[in-house]
């Protein structure tokens, strides 16, 4: 279930009031069940992650009617604080706790456990009318320092300046370029940013000249499935996996080469899961809530066969990857 920050704290004042003044509901068999403080979990989620965690939460919440999980998609530095400072139980980000956050948590009875529970892929998509189709990791980073600017410096091209587009300045995305690419020095390429992931996906779509960088599950079919009922999908768990690896065909995705190779990847699972592909990173889930409460019945979920089979079809490897069969588009 999606909330906006501010109606989070109200929702979960509003449930543990009705819980208070009705006792919750009785069932037929005499048990009393409804909204309390246990029932409920606040999870600060990476907004790139955003696709795939709002599907965990529905078929979550299909199988368990009693439990609801409240999502805030942040940037990855409000996440982490939302868990440090209580404002949530669970976090997902791209980076573990530091031992310092870790410690914080356990001086205040909040014992902090992290599993991986996915491998993201980063994308690099450009509009469908741009006859650019793959690029080396020399060329992405001369893009990212600033030194390729037009997009005949790459190929004969008359499409002008290069418009790089993130989802915003503070996200994931841009500290893993930064980190993994660029040795920590700043982004010197000038950045349109949007707002989020989706709006990344728009203004390349309509931009001839545009190159965006954005989380694999925002450009790939298999994300059909998040147009399915919580039902359907919960039901399929149980079914032999049948997946269209493809991408949307409303965007091109670029092929990536290392300088090293002759051969050039997009960001299939298969070329996440060997390496091939070479911009991934880990997801983390982390939980602080007890036993008994739906943060950490949320966090066991995700984190089990179910959980992992939901991730499984959003186009990111999952941490566990069970065999299934695949057809290639």
């Amino acid at each position: 279930m999606k909330f906006t920050t501010q109606l989070i704290a109200a929702a979960i004042t509003l449930a543990m009031t009705a819980c208070s003044q009705n006792g919750g509901t009785k069932t037929n068999t005499g048990r009393t069940t409804g909204v309390n403080s246990t029932n409920i979990a606040v999870m600060a989620c990476d907004a790139s992650f955003e696709n795939v965690m709002q599907q965990e939460i529905d078929v979550f919440e299909f199988i368990n009617p009693n439990s609801t999980i409240l999502s805030m998609y942040l940037d990855e530095a409000a996440c982490i604080d939302s868990l440090v400072k209580g404002r949530a139980q669970l976090a997902v980000a791209t980076r573990e706790l530091t031992q310092s956050e870790t410690n914080f948590l356990k001086q205040a009875g909040r014992a902090p456990h992290t599993t991986r529970i996915a491998v993201d892929a980063i994308a690099l998509i450009v509009n469908k009318d741009n006859p650019l189709n793959e690029l080396t990791m020399s060329e992405l980073i001369d893009i990212l320092d600033g030194k390729f600017t037009d997009w005949n410096q790459l190929r004969p091209s008359k499409l002008g300046t290069i418009n790089l587009v993130f989802d915003h300045k503070g996200s994931s995305t841009v500290r893993y370029m930064r980190d993994s690419l660029l040795d920590g020095r700043q982004i010197e390429a000038t950045v349109y940013a949007p707002g989020d992931n989706n709006a990344v996906f728009q203004a390349v779509k309509t931009n001839r000249s545009a190159i965006g960088v954005i989380g694999v599950s925002w450009i790939s079919s298999d994300m059909s499935g998040a147009d399915k009922s919580a039902e359907a999908r919960a039901q399929n768990l149980d079914n032999e996996d049948i997946t269209d690896l493809g991408f949307s065909d409303e965007i091109k995705v670029l092929r990536l080469r290392r300088d090293d190779s002759i051969d050039s990847y997009q960001p299939y699972q298969a070329y996440i899961l060997d390496g091939k592909y070479p911009l991934y990173r880990s997801i983390y889930m982390i939980n602080t809530g007890y036993s008994g409460t739906a943060a950490k019945s949320f966090y066991v979920f995700v984190t089990g066969w179910r959980g992992q089979k939901l991730i499984l079809g959003t186009g990111v490897l999952p941490s566990t990857v069970r065999p299934r069969v695949v057809t290639l588009s």
